[in-house]
């Protein structure tokens, strides 16, 4: 049988490891896990894979309004308050857009054909499993 296509779901390292103060978002990144192992397994009979990828913190616009806010409160620049979020990963940095995109690519990618019902991690060492 052939490969019958991809499905690439979004979650985030807060659907991997629950945060304080994020129970509604971290619920809906817990589910949309759920979702992707339960339609692998529904799907895998059609030759189509179900994964997901969870980005840690990212370098976005939304990210940047966050740390002025943070930097801002503190009397600091927006650079301080970026640098905030890297505390407790282990690359001690947060994540470029491209990176998260470069592990989409691989999902997507015959490279990717026999990996199904899995959620690629891609925080820079917020969490392990």
């Amino acid at each position: 049988m052939g490969h019958g296509g991809k499905i690439i779901n979004a979650t985030s390292q807060a659907g991997v490891e629950g945060n304080p103060n994020l129970t509604v978002c971290g619920s809906t990144k817990f589910a949309i896990r759920g979702i992707t192992q339960t339609t692998a397994k529904e799907l895998a009979q059609f030759g189509i894979t179900v994964n997901a990828f969870a980005p840690g913190i990212v370098k976005t616009p939304m990210m940047w309004d966050i740390a002025h806010e943070v930097g801002q409160n503190a009397g600091k620049d927006d650079d301080w308050g970026m640098a905030q979020f890297s505390d407790g990963i282990a690359l001690d940095r947060l994540s470029e857009p491209e990176e998260i995109a470069s592990v989409v690519g691989f999902l997507a990618s015959d490279d990717s054909n026999y990996v199904t019902g899995q959620t690629i991690i891609v925080d820079g060492g917020m969490v392990f499993r």
